[in-house]
């Protein structure tokens, strides 16, 4: 009896909640896996630096190709029916086999985030096996994620109901940065140890705890009576989506050239290739941005503070922008910030590097997701706070824009609909539509430290690589004196710095702002696809109503 009541309070959980907090579990460990795996291999580990390069080239390449390749193998069965089998797969079995994948991969995950940081082989071969293995783990379930938002709901209203409490949980995952700081040191690594122990446990027992609930949601359908999964009795019945007489297989060949004739496919990963770029420079170059343009006007204990608080805005972020993009749509609300993008962006570079009111006003516009009121009167007290807060620009520039990342999620799954109707698939392929944005977004990657080194040193003649920067704000040793450069280099690589944080985000709002006017799939038109879906699969989706 003593456990009836947290078990019947478990099992009353809205499956919204249950679905959202599978992102609480991934984000507890890839936060804390991005901040410091880096730094244990080259400062605890002692890894050469052949060896780091020649880890991070096979990662990229695996990086690149893995989400494809695994979206592939997990929905080719999708994109046509199987009449050897004699069987077929219902709209319940297909998330359910989603859910038994996410029940067998997270606990995998949450293994392979623990290699990391114990050392049990040559630094260089444990680098590269670990980054191959976690990043294989957390593709399989960023996939199948990913995809049972498109799986569970139809409706715009169900699906963003669904992304904010992932948002929700994904905001509380990411505390485990700034948990973090406190364990970790490098000189005695076994308190740090012990902490990723406990993470590492708790995202694994998280995982099978919440895919055995949403287990128990889909596969209650079956049951007579058909509880309040449903949208309706469509899905009671059982019926075939997946198997039958008249099909034939899709080859990958034909499945890309299908997709090479989806228009707003392509439309939408032109500008999602330019917000991936865009998401990973700003987390790239905001330390050095923090380094360069604000180590005069803020302490150590500040650029910490930004750097945890940069990774858990941006899902604070969206609690705000999920409810807007129910009423006006996803596509509305994601070019409002793009225009926004744009706009404050302009208002900066006209302001300068040396304008600190202005520059203030800037950054509390850009970093509030409501028009802040009217500044009093400038003084030189309220000039001094402004150069004080000047600190709030990379990060508030960095949060916008990754909580823009968070929003495009809602986009693909649209485009799982429109592929479903146009192709007229038995079943939406939802995660090989996410591997393959994956496969053509992950580039950006790549290019974002290495066009933003290359600016850097063409405008200011700085090698990141060569010349040494100043000690990181993250980092536990005072700022050291900058060594006396010539009168003319001072400002040089303050003002590239600065040309860079507001150039990048002009250059890419104004490229997202012409691929986004091309994407149609939006307004009538969308309509007109979620209406022939629900007529293709008979309104076969799942209830996410919260209590």
């Amino acid at each position: 009896m003593g456990l009836g009541g947290p078990q019947a309070w478990l099992l009353g959980l809205p499956t919204a909640v249950v679905y959202g907090s599978l992102a609480l579990f991934i984000s507890i460990l890839h936060n804390v896996f991005l901040l410091y795996y880096v730094d244990t291999f080259v400062s605890v580990y002692k890894i050469s630096k052949a060896a780091f390069w020649v880890g991070e080239t096979v990662f990229l390449l695996w990086n690149s190709f893995n989400d494809p390749l695994f979206g592939w193998l997990s929905d080719r069965q999708f994109l046509s029916s199987q009449p050897r089998s004699g069987t077929g797969l219902s709209s319940r079995a297909v998330v359910l086999a989603r859910v038994r994948a996410l029940g067998w991969h997270g606990p995998l995950l949450a293994l392979s985030f623990l290699v990391f940081w114990v050392p049990w082989a040559p630094a260089g071969l444990q680098f590269l096996l670990c980054l191959c293995l976690y990043d294989g783990f957390l593709t399989l379930v960023d996939l199948h994620h990913h995809a049972l938002l498109a799986d569970l709901a139809l409706s715009a209203h169900d699906r963003t109901h669904l992304n904010f409490y992932c948002s929700l949980f994904s905001a509380a995952g990411s505390l485990s940065v700034f948990a973090s700081y406190a364990f970790w040191n490098k000189e005695d690594f076994s308190s740090f140890r012990a902490f990723c122990v406990a993470l590492a446990a708790g995202s694994g027992l998280g995982f099978v705890g919440a895919t055995r609930l949403l287990r128990r949601r889909v596969e209650a359908v079956r049951e007579p009576g058909c509880p309040d999964l449903a949208v309706d009795s469509g899905l009671c019945g059982e019926e075939l989506l997946v198997g039958g007489e008249e099909a034939g297989s899709v080859t990958l060949g034909q499945y890309l050239w299908q997709l090479a004739h989806h228009r707003n496919f392509l439309w939408f990963v032109g500008m999602d290739l330019v917000q991936v770029f865009h998401c990973h420079f700003n987390s790239n170059f905001f330390p050095l941005f923090l380094e360069h343009l604000l180590s005069d006007h803020i302490s150590l204990s500040t650029g910490s503070f930004l750097l945890g608080i940069s990774y858990v805005a941006p899902h604070l972020n969206n609690l705000y922008f999920l409810p807007l993009c129910r009423r006006w749509g996803v596509y509305t609300v994601v070019r409002g910030l793009f225009l926004l993008k744009l706009g404050l962006s302009l208002l900066m570079l006209l302001a300068g590097p040396d304008r600190p009111g202005l520059l203030c006003l800037f950054i509390a516009r850009y970093a509030l997701p409501v028009p802040p009121p009217p500044p009093p009167p400038w003084s030189h007290s309220f000039t001094l706070a402004c150069s004080r807060s000047l600190s709030l620009s990379a990060g508030s520039n960095r949060v916008f824009t990754e909580g823009t990342c968070k929003l495009l999620t809602l986009v693909v799954t649209d485009l799982v609909d429109e592929d479903l109707v146009l192709n007229h698939r038995k079943q939406a392929a939802s995660a090989l539509l996410f591997g393959m944005v994956a496969l053509v977004t992950k580039p950006g990657q790549t290019f974002a430290p290495l066009l933003g080194t290359w600016l850097l040193c063409f405008y200011t003649g700085h090698d990141l690589f060569q010349q040494p920067l100043l000690t990181p704000v993250g980092s536990a040793q005072p700022w050291p004196e900058p060594p006396a450069p010539p009168p003319v280099q001072a400002p040089t690589l303050r003002q590239g710095c600065f040309y860079l944080l507001v150039l990048v985000p002009i250059t890419c709002a104004l490229l997202q702002l012409f691929t986004w006017s091309k994407f149609t799939l939006h307004g009538r038109r969308l309509r007109m696809v979620k209406a022939q879906r629900q007529n293709l699969t008979q309104a076969q989706t799942l209830d996410i109503k919260t209590v």
